[in-house]
């Protein structure tokens, strides 16, 4: 595996690198002329046809680092469009991602003439059999649905020529790497392979022995290396009750911000109470079925809303632009989870602003945390007026941050929604006395039964690996089911591209909502999740 010096990229350009003269046209249409460091290493060897091992963090570029050579070389080839007989493929994790991924990939592909369709679970079938039939240049696909398609005939991968399988650790993570292997054992082998990989560690590198053939490696960062835009505060409140004030005053600036917290409950919850209190948001969890998850993200995406509250089903694959803050409402359990979620916000160059609310009990485990993610943060003692949330609030409406003196009158106004939505609940106990009452039942969902995001154990003769979010998660296609494993890749004159964005370091990824396959429907009647 040979290994190569990343290129300076102060004075290149996309048309230095290689990429062709249509594609150019379509990049400067919206607004990109400068590549980023991952762009500028990795493009002129996957352009030329060589296998490429690559590292970025999320938020590096790496989704155009390889569009831009798929594209290209597909269009080269210039070969007729065929039902059933895709040339291009990149595999994803998640739903979340493999959407992410198309809306990037497409207005490129269609400046060169090729089509791209996505495929996965959690949504009806036959559009996909509808389109695949209808013949497409290139596929954005969830493992476990693809397999399934593979299975039912309905394409196969004889025609394969680019490959690409992005966030390859969180394939691994997930218990994904069996269906992958079978997936690129079914392209051809004499196609480019590239893969973007934060670590090689639970089979990735395996993955690179057998299928990459003499990669050149670019490592632009690793994933525990500190974001120079990013800034990150740790704000320890005194209790449940201050936790929900601070968290409130930071979901009330004018720009968009993304709060973090462990459970779905929780995450409804809190979007519901925060609208009520004149903060307009919406949440991304995994109960919630693919339209409305959709609908959500479109909302956050447009400026409709300026708040989601989401699990750590939104910490990969949600790709917003100018996300100012991200607030870990709830501190994830482990490094990679906080890095995953931080990078949410200072992605492509901007900057932003990461805060973890922490509780007195709380302080030794975040420290602990932060040390493995390399960030250097002291906790801040703070209340909801506390200059240092002032401060990262910015523009605020006068209703959601008050003068201190007209504070208890405004926190009253507050209440009195959440009182009124909550009398239909008084026979379950959940009426809520006051402000301080509200705050500790939040607190106690969210140290409830977190989130199960994707998967779990490996897969066994040929059913995919991984545990959805749970029986609550079934309307939403991937909780409560089982995410198959796949991937693809070939050798006949194309490339395939493997790329991640995973931390290094001790423990499991958190685990995002897995894409379930249409066949893996759930064992008895749905039950709302109590997590």
């Amino acid at each position: 595996m040979s290994s190569a010096p990343t290129p300076d990229s102060t004075t290149r350009s996309f048309a230095d690198l290689g990429v062709p003269s249509r594609l150019l046209g379509a990049l400067t249409e919206r607004g990109i002329t400068e590549p980023f460091p991952i762009q500028t290493a990795t493009l002129p060897d996957s352009l030329s046809g060589r296998d490429v091992l690559g590292r970025g963090r999320t938020g590096s570029g790496k989704t155009l680092a390889f569009s831009l050579p798929l594209v290209a070389r597909l269009a080269a080839a210039a070969a007729p469009r065929r039902a059933g007989r895709p040339r291009g493929l990149v595999l994803a994790p998640t739903r979340e991602l493999a959407t992410q991924i198309a809306t990037v990939l497409e207005p490129i592909a269609s400046a060169a003439g090729l089509k791209v369709t996505t495929i996965f679970g959690g949504v009806s079938q036959k559009p996909q059999e509808t389109a695949l039939r209808g013949g497409v240049d290139i596929v954005v696909a969830c493992p476990g649905r693809l397999e399934d398609l593979l299975n039912q005939r309905v394409l196969v991968l004889d025609d394969i020529a680019v490959t690409v399988l992005d966030e390859a650790d969180h394939m691994a993570d997930m218990g994904f790497l069996p269906g992958v292997t079978r997936i690129l054992t079914k392209t051809p082998q004499t196609g480019q392979r590239l893969l973007f990989s934060a670590t090689l560690d639970n089979g990735v590198d395996k993955l690179v022995t057998r299928f990459l053939h003499s990669p050149v490696t670019h490592s632009v960062d690793d994933g525990t290396s500190a974001v120079d835009t990013m800034a990150h505060a740790v704000l320890e409140v005194a209790d449940a009750d201050g936790k929900r004030r601070v968290m409130e005053a930071l979901a009330s600036g004018t720009d968009r911000r993304i709060l973090f917290v462990r459970t779905k409950h929780v995450a409804k919850k809190l979007a519901k109470q925060l609208t009520q209190a004149g903060i307009p948001a919406a949440d991304l969890q995994g109960n919630l079925s693919q339209n409305a998850r959709e609908r959500n993200l479109g909302a956050f995406s447009d400026g409709s809303i300026r708040v989601l509250v989401a699990t750590d089903v939104a910490a990969r694959g949600v790709h917003v632009d100018d996300v100012a803050l991200v607030v870990h409402v709830d501190p994830p359990t482990e490094h990679k989870a906080y890095l995953h979620r931080s990078g949410r916000t200072a992605r492509a160059g901007a900057s932003g602003t990461v805060v973890t609310l922490v509780l007195p009990e709380q302080r030794r485990d975040v420290a602990v945390l932060l040390r493995a993610a390399g960030i250097k943060a002291v906790p801040t003692p703070v209340t909801e007026r506390s200059q240092q949330v002032v401060d990262l609030v910015g523009e605020v409406a006068p209703k959601v941050t008050p003068a201190p003196e007209a504070a208890p009158q405004v926190q009253q106004q507050r209440q009195r929604p959440a009182r009124a939505e909550s009398r239909p609940q008084q026979q379950r106990g959940d009426r809520p006395r006051g402000e301080r009452s509200g705050g500790q039942r939040q607190e106690r969902a969210a140290g409830g039964r977190p989130e199960r995001t994707g998967g779990g154990r490996p897969e066994r003769s040929g059913a995919p690996a991984g545990r959805g979010a749970g029986r609550g998660g079934a309307q939403g296609g991937s909780a409560g089911g089982r995410g198959r494993g796949a991937g693809g890749g070939q050798r006949s004159g194309g490339a395939s591209v493997f790329f991640s964005t995973s931390s290094p370091g001790a423990g499991p990824a958190p685990r995002p909502e897995a894409e379930r396959s249409e066949s893996q429907r759930p064992r008895g009647p749905r039950r709302a999740s109590r997590a």
